[in-house]
């Protein structure tokens, strides 16, 4: 009886591990499916390229080039802070076995950079942001933007500023450097790579003209921006805004601005009459309150600066996401 126990413990350890082994294949397997529930890299149209972008945002735009060539996925999930984001072992297999890894580049992925470099000698890296330069802060920005306790978990971009996809008129050159990155590990579609990329680089240009009749409401004093991370630096260049001030209380992040640093920022909401501070999604919000409270400004806290949304939220894809953060924007401030 007590073999029979031991024969049957046997079977089962060897039946599970075999299972075990099983689903972590299927999970691993070419890009594998994200944690949003997305498909694996079998395209719908017939090749097997295996596509990964690094943000949800960016998925979406090359998804849009992609068509209906090629299911790409997000290495992040939505709503991940990409300055925080600590990659699973999942992750690093799922970078290590695709054919076409797509990052923001400008050294905006920089704290997990050592995983894009588990690529596989057959991924071809596509940098969306390539051939743009970053932007210098315009007269009055350094004075008031807050330093970052780096050491206590803040991050930098040794760079410049990286976030150049709040702009649209930039994201242009994110199309065209994913259509063409696409067009060469896949040739055989590259003619649909290009037709896709023109209907959404047109769809760019209608948002940007789009975005200018909305900010239009905005008296051009009135357009005085104050974030809590340096993010919106492009979108303010492109649409008449300055940015007077920066506040940095994100969990991501880690570090907090000093009781001198924000005095400082009080001083400036009130000397420059800014109407309202705004926050990242997942920001928290705690510091952005009481600078709020003390000067009598707004606090809005659902911008989408580095994540789309889930299908049924606010901003499912780039486009829809550029048109909330603009309706925020112009609501609290017209």
């Amino acid at each position: 009886m007590r073999v029979l126990r031991q024969k049957r413990a046997v079977a089962v350890s060897l039946w599970v591990t075999i299972v075990v082994l099983l689903m972590s294949a299927m999970w691993v397997a070419g890009c594998g499916s994200d944690q949003d529930g997305a498909l694996g890299p079998t395209a719908v149209g017939g090749t097997s390229l295996s596509v990964l972008a690094a943000e949800t945002f960016l998925a979406d735009i090359a998804q849009n080039v992609a068509g209906d060539k090629v299911q790409v996925q997000s290495l992040m999930p939505v709503g991940a802070d990409p300055h925080s984001f600590q990659p699973t072992p999942v992750d690093v297999a799922r970078v290590a076995e695709c054919n076409v890894l797509i990052v923001n580049g400008a050294g905006f992925e920089a704290s997990f950079n050592e995983i894009l470099t588990n690529a596989g000698e057959q991924t071809q890296l596509i940098e969306a942001a390539a051939g743009l330069t970053s932007r210098t802060a315009r007269e009055g920005e350094e004075a008031v933007v807050l330093d970052t306790d780096l050491a206590g978990g803040g991050h930098h971009h040794d760079e410049g500023d990286p976030h150049f996809w709040l702009d649209p008129t930039l994201v242009v050159k994110y199309v065209e450097n994913i259509r063409d990155g696409l067009s060469q590990a896949d040739p055989s579609n590259a003619a649909a790579y290009a037709a896709n990329a023109a209907t959404y680089i047109a769809a760019l240009n209608e948002l940007d003209v789009w975005i200018k009749e909305q900010v239009a409401q905005i008296p051009p004093t009135q357009r005085l921006l104050v974030t809590n991370h340096e993010s919106f630096g492009y979108f303010a260049d492109r649409y008449g805004f300055k940015v007077v001030g920066t506040i940095m209380p994100s969990v991501s992040t880690g570090s907090s601005p000093s009781a001198q640093q924000l005095a400082r920022l009080i001083d400036t909401i009130e000397q420059t009459g800014a109407r309202a501070i705004f926050l990242e999604a997942g920001s928290n919000p705690q510091l952005a309150e009481q600078v709020a409270a003390q000067t009598g400004v707004t606090a809005v806290t659902e911008l989408y600066s580095h994540s789309v949304t889930e299908a049924g939220g606010p901003a499912p894809t780039y486009l829809d996401m550029m048109r909330a953060n603009t309706q925020a924007i112009v609501g609290a401030l017209k």
